[in-house]
């Protein structure tokens, strides 16, 4: 965590409560990496570094635990999530079904004005100096997230709710972290256009085949990480 922070009473934007804002800082500080998995919450400590009242700060907490990006612990009291490989890989599996049934829904629903718009927010990510560079892919939330676009293009308000709102941040964290592996920004980016292509196309059946094999990828990318950071033999590989 950064040693000074300016304190959120002079920060919030207007009509912002002071709660919402720490909890916003918090929030991406964490999916962000700034405060690490597995880091025990000091609510003194962070009343301190943000400038904050306990009060707000407990409501933001609270806030951030409904999100599954803090978990409570017996004794020790709230950290930081840290999933291990094993739950990791099930957030992705519970991922490629969801979202492949998210995106054969947009493209029975979708219309040419939200298509069209998605096709823009692609061209944004291309621009983008780390995809450029080649180490990483543009990785903000909410409208210019490719997922994000399609999982309320579904229509599918269920869906929107679980993808969007409870899982959302948390399958961020981990987006953020595995987005910088050896060649996957360009695939990612190629996969995304034909699956684009595909809803364009009203083709339901493929978008939904062509978004589980994107998801499944990635999900295959961690668990090669993981076998390579338990085999020497096999670390470097993506």
């Amino acid at each position: 965590m950064r040693d000074t922070v300016q304190p959120l009473a002079s920060l919030a934007d207007e009509g912002e409560t002071l709660s919402e804002h720490v909890f916003r800082r918090i929030q991406a500080a964490i999916v962000e990496g700034e405060i690490a998995p597995g880091s025990k919450i000091s609510e003194p400590e962070l009343a301190r570094t943000y400038g904050i009242s306990r009060g707000p700060l407990r409501e933001a907490i609270h806030r951030l635990e409904g999100q599954r990006l803090l978990v409570r612990v017996p004794h020790v009291g709230a950290r930081v999530v840290s999933l291990n490989p094993t739950e990791l890989i099930e957030l992705y599996q519970i991922r490629e079904s969801l979202e492949g049934m998210a995106c054969r829904l947009a493209a029975e629903r979708m219309g040419q004005d939200q298509i069209r718009e998605l096709r823009q927010v692609l061209d944004t990510h291309e621009r983008d100096a780390a995809f450029q560079a080649g180490v990483g892919y543009y990785q903000q939330e909410g409208d210019y997230d490719f997922h994000y676009r399609i999982i309320h293009g579904s229509g599918n308000q269920t869906l929107v709710k679980m993808l969007c709102g409870e899982l959302y941040q948390l399958v961020r964290m981990y987006r953020l972290q595995f987005s910088s592996m050896p060649n996957r920004p360009r695939q990612a980016f190629a996969e995304h256009h034909r699956i684009l292509d595909a809803i364009e196309a009203g083709d339901g059946e493929l978008a939904e085949l062509l978004m589980r094999r994107h998801i499944g990828a990635s999900r295959r990318n961690i668990e090669r990480h993981y076998q390579g950071a338990a085999t020497p033999s096999l670390r470097g590989e993506s």
